[in-house]
């Protein structure tokens, strides 16, 4: 019995997310769309119900939407050769997978921040070439592979890998909250659909039917619509503020904007259409923040605080209450990066460790198992290859020779660094000379080609300075970017990265992952009873003559080993 889904039109609100996704199905080239926001935010079922509006291919039947599974195995998600028909006939025939079957149409993508980086690594090759290649000991199939990628996710669940997420053309982030009026309307559409799913289709039959009307004339409009030359030049300049890398964002606007003034009814793009996809395009490509204009701050009686002393009566200076973390908001303050001492990291234990017996187990728990428990490297590295074994033995029984699949090259490695950018750091460059020190570690993760992930803590607030991607040959920029100030939410920092871990590890048990927490220590916050951070170094900054020796206390509390970073006078 065929599922019948939520019809399109009759989804409250969601007009941003609507026509992004419309806009997609007028021109598929425009690369696909991501969905992000909370849990319960309709991003599944506006998804799934874009199927229905999904046009005509030439055999007549309706393009496909393909949902691939969080746990799909690689053949399933590439295709597979029949085995029997190869040793049997000696003909390789192609059984298809997910991707043979969305060609021309979306391969939608549930939670894509969980799915595993085998298969995420496979997305990105097809994505690239539009080809998708099985190959199996000599014996090799082709095929086109070309779809719309829809993804949805919690970003409280992860991030998703940048290489992937520039993949996607568009990216709506979905509000946390709605209003009242909505929620209510929401509530009343899911009960009628839920009481009589049939009967509720058919009353949205006719406002479906003309959103598909409407779509089709649309795409048969796109090819003549043109954009003046000032668009180019828009784009080129906004996309140069932005900050963004390479040239898709470049031509995912103009494809987009064209879209959207295909479907408005219009031949040329207007700057109407230019500004309803900007946001869309740049959301997740956006690496300079967006000017703000400056404010006229409002009128109020001088304030009779001494200068140098907060609201509040306590000082700024370093040597005042604020010492424990306790500074309160405050304007953030550059401090750049200094050159730093080299640091010495086969001097903490090396990264790769020698294969264990055992599993490794990287301490702290995480829902539903140990954090970093998984299989050992040769468990990894060391499985069957059963279609490689058929061919060598030629289909007789016993076997007299057993294939393994290729071993991987080495375990991957992840760098999370927790960087304290609290108001007390800013005292004697300490925050300037732990920059030096993150950019070294930044360097040698690049030259061994592996993972970073940087968070700032401070002015009671954990940022993302670096999402989880290859480490790449600086962060200078980015480290010289980050302003100090306020107080020092250890705490929470701590128990975002040990959320951090428990996802990356649970979706990739191979995963070693190094945490760093550079911090004076400057706080009174315990740990003790929060998860742990896997194998982890606590890095001291503290320089002062009467040392507090709170640096030391968080090590022994999160199990981690300890390191007292040389200033840049000892340096």
């Amino acid at each position: 019995m065929p599922v019948v889904e939520f019809p399109f039109t009759a989804v409250v609100g969601q007009s941003s997310l609507k026509k992004a996704l419309l806009l997609n199905v007028i021109n598929p080239r425009i690369g696909g769309v991501l969905i992000s926001g909370p849990r319960g935010s309709a991003k599944s079922t506006l998804a799934r119900a874009l199927a229905a509006l999904l046009p005509e291919s030439e055999s007549g039947d309706r393009s496909p939407f393909v949902t691939l599974p969080l746990g799909a195995s690689e053949d399933r998600l590439t295709g597979s050769l029949d085995l029997q028909k190869v040793l049997a006939e000696r003909e390789a025939t192609f059984h298809e997978g997910l991707l043979a079957k969305a060609h021309g149409g979306v391969l939608y993508v549930d939670e894509v921040n969980l799915l595993s980086d085998t298969l995420v690594d496979l997305l990105l090759d097809v994505a690239a070439s539009g080809i998708n290649i099985v190959e199996r000991d000599g014996i090799s199939h082709s095929h086109p592979a070309r779809f719309s990628l829809i993804g949805t996710m919690n970003p409280d669940e992860g991030e998703l890998r940048p290489q992937l997420l520039d993949r996607f053309g568009l990216c709506l982030e979905q509000p946390a909250s709605i209003s009242i009026e909505e929620r209510i309307a929401i509530v009343q559409q899911r009960d009628a659909f839920d009481r009589a799913p049939a009967g509720f289709v058919a009353d949205y039959a006719a406002e479906q039917l003309a959103l598909r009307e409407r779509i089709e004339q649309a795409r048969q409009t796109l090819a003549a619509v043109t954009a003046p030359e000032w668009v180019y030049a828009h784009i080129a300049r906004r996309c140069e503020e932005a900050g963004v890398e390479g040239l898709r964002a470049d031509v995912t606007w103009h494809r987009a904007a064209q879209a959207h003034a295909a479907w408005r009814g219009g031949d040329t793009v207007n700057q109407d259409d230019m500004d309803a996809v900007e946001p869309w395009v740049l959301a997740h490509r956006r690496t300079q923040s967006e000017p703000t204009p400056p404010s006229t701050p409002p009128s109020s009686p001088p304030s009779s605080t001494p200068p140098g002393k907060p609201a509040g009566g306590k000082s700024s200076a370093s040597g005042s209450s604020g010492e424990q973390g306790q500074w309160g908001a405050m304007p953030p303050m550059s401090q750049n990066m200094l050159d730093s001492q080299p640091l010495n990291l086969s001097a903490l234990t090396p990264i790769n460790r020698p294969v264990a017996k055992q599993p490794l187990s990287l301490g702290g728990t995480c829902k539903g198992g140990e954090l970093g428990q998984g299989r050992t490297r040769a468990s990894l590295n060391s499985r069957p290859d059963w279609f490689a074994t058929l061919i060598a033995n030629r289909g007789q029984w016993p076997w007299r020779q057993l294939r393994y699949k290729k071993a991987r090259t080495g375990q991957p490695v992840v760098h999370l660094v927790l960087l304290d950018t609290s108001g007390s750091t800013l005292a004697k460059r300490l925050l300037g000379q732990a920059k030096g020190w993150v950019d070294h570690l930044t360097r040698q993760a690049y030259n061994a080609r592996e993972q970073m992930a940087v968070f700032g803590f401070g002015n009671d607030a954990v940022t993302p300075l670096l999402a989880r991607q290859r480490a790449p040959k600086s962060l200078k920029t980015t480290l010289n970017r980050a302003g100090g100030g306020g107080g020092t939410p250890l705490r929470k920092a701590v128990a975002q990265a040990g959320k951090l871990i428990c996802q990356w590890q649970r979706r990739e048990p191979g995963l070693h992952i190094r945490t760093y927490l550079i911090t004076d220590g400057r706080t009174r916050e315990s740990v003790s009873d929060l998860p742990k951070l896997g194998d982890c170094v606590v890095m001291n900054t503290e320089h002062s003559f009467v040392k507090r020796g709170q640096a030391a206390r968080l090590a022994k509390q999160l199990g981690a080993l300890y390191w007292t970073l040389p200033t840049q006078e000892s340096a």
